[in-house]
């Protein structure tokens, strides 16, 4: 079995006015998230949200502005998902960006990663995520796309 690395990214994709694009996971009832993946390789971590973009939604990221927060978080893996890792591993390291969009386009999911999509503005979907560092960086959402 290949392991995931314990380095991922949380891309936000959105439009000009915050509409926020969520996904709901296949694996885990009611789960709406971000675009999410772990680094492959020794690729850059752009070039990981853009992949990652590309493989969740159908949409090509280098159409479109992709803002690197150049900010992570550390968190404890959820058990579910441990298993994807390293024996040992606990903690992944995310790293944040933002991909704006002009309008909510259309969306290709991924059937063995999601079975859903939404798009909602930035506080409902920071209501509505699971993971607590996909709310944070929801609620930064509007000072970061402003600078």
């Amino acid at each position: 079995m290949t392991y995931k690395q314990p380095v991922s990214v949380l891309v936000l994709i959105h439009t000009r006015d915050l509409r926020v694009l969520l996904l709901e996971r296949n694996d885990f009832a009611n789960a709406w998230q971000s675009v999410t993946g772990s680094r492959e390789g020794e690729e850059h971590l752009s070039d990981t949200a853009r992949r990652e973009v590309a493989e969740e939604t159908g949409i090509d990221a280098g159409l479109y502005t992709l803002r690197d927060w150049q900010c992570c978080t550390d968190f404890e893996i959820y058990e579910i998902w441990r298993h994807r890792y390293p024996p040992g591993v606990t903690t992944n390291t995310e790293h944040v960006f933002s991909l704006e969009v002009p309008a909510e386009i259309a969306v290709r999911l991924a059937p063995r990663e999601h079975r859903r999509f939404q798009w909602l503005d930035w506080h409902a979907a920071a209501e509505a995520v699971f993971s607590p560092s996909n709310a944070e960086a929801l609620r930064q959402l509007p000072q970061r796309i402003a600078n």
